[in-house]
């Protein structure tokens, strides 16, 4: 009988491949880009904190230059509104003025806007060729001389609708443009298709281009309101009269009397003045950022 002979096989553990986690760079471009955006969010957010916490202080944190208050004192907007009304007055002024001048503005550049694009006109080139030339100007400097003479002719200062005629004016030119790049985004398929359903002209830019571009109207209202709101060369050169001047000119000039108050107090006047424009804008921001996808700015 044969004798079977097994040799012992020697088991060998096998070899482990270790896997290295990999190199992951650093995204230096990412890092950048986002570190410029939270340094401006800051150089923006930062002077309207310290406004708004100058604003709630006690005259003696405010005498000591304590960036945080150690005593909350709301008094100074009661101040404000209780010892001296004038203030309400120009802040009344500002709002009919901007008001005004958003109106009459989103109007005109709505109507401005559809006829250069969707009506056949004569010389709409020329128009337009105008349009874009008059941005390459500072015309509120250039017209500021001939606008004092005017309107000292029609006896027009030291009033509120000289100051609603020239905003509208020298903002007509960009709002048309906003509302032209707004309208050459809609087909003319469905301006066909309105004429064939028996729409006139005005038919068709009321009920169905007009819902169309409600985004573009968005953004046409925030840029006149930010324009005709902290506006103040003009409301300075053409408003003598202290009662219906602006509250940019009031808060910038000692005239108004913020010469001899109190830091708090002033500060509470810029956080009144700078509040109705944050509230827009955060209200209607969704529809802003809309309106500039959509092409209101491709002029």
């Amino acid at each position: 009988m044969a004798a079977t002979t097994t040799s012992s096989a020697t088991i060998r553990p096998q070899a482990t491949v270790s896997t290295a986690p990999p190199n992951r760079s650093i995204n230096w471009r990412g890092i950048l880009l986002h570190g410029t955006i939270i340094f401006f969010c800051l150089l923006i957010i930062l002077p309207l904190l310290w406004v708004l916490l100058l604003s709630v202080k006690s005259i003696r944190d405010a005498n000591t230059g304590t960036f945080w208050p150690r005593e909350w004192d709301l008094t100074h907007y009661a101040y404000v509104i209780q010892e001296r009304p004038e203030i309400l007055y120009n802040m009344g002024n500002s709002i009919f003025v901007t008001l005004s001048t958003v109106v009459l503005t989103c109007i005109c550049a709505l109507l401005g806007g559809y006829a250069l694009v969707h009506l056949k006109l004569r010389g709409r080139f020329l128009i337009l060729s105008l349009l874009v030339g008059s941005l390459f100007f500072p015309t509120r400097l250039i017209s500021l001389i001939a606008i004092f003479e005017i309107q000292s002719d029609l006896g027009l200062r030291n009033t509120l609708i000289g100051l609603v005629l020239p905003y509208v004016t020298l903002n007509l030119a960009t709002s048309v443009l906003i509302m032209r790049g707004m309208f050459e985004q809609i087909s003319p398929e469905i301006v066909d298709a309105a004429h064939m359903d028996g729409c006139n002209t005005w038919q068709t830019f009321w009920r169905v281009l007009l819902p169309l571009v409600k985004n573009g109207i968005v953004v046409l209202v925030i840029v006149n309101f930010v324009t005709a709101w902290g506006e103040y060369l003009l409301a300075y050169t053409l408003i003598d009269d202290q009662s219906v001047r602006t509250m940019p000119v009031v808060l910038a000039s000692t005239f108004g009397g913020l010469g001899a108050w109190q830091y708090p107090r002033i500060a509470a006047v810029y956080i009144m003045v700078t509040t109705p424009g944050i509230i827009v804008f955060a209200y209607a921001q969704r529809w802003y950022m809309k309106g500039l996808l959509e092409g209101a700015l491709k002029f």
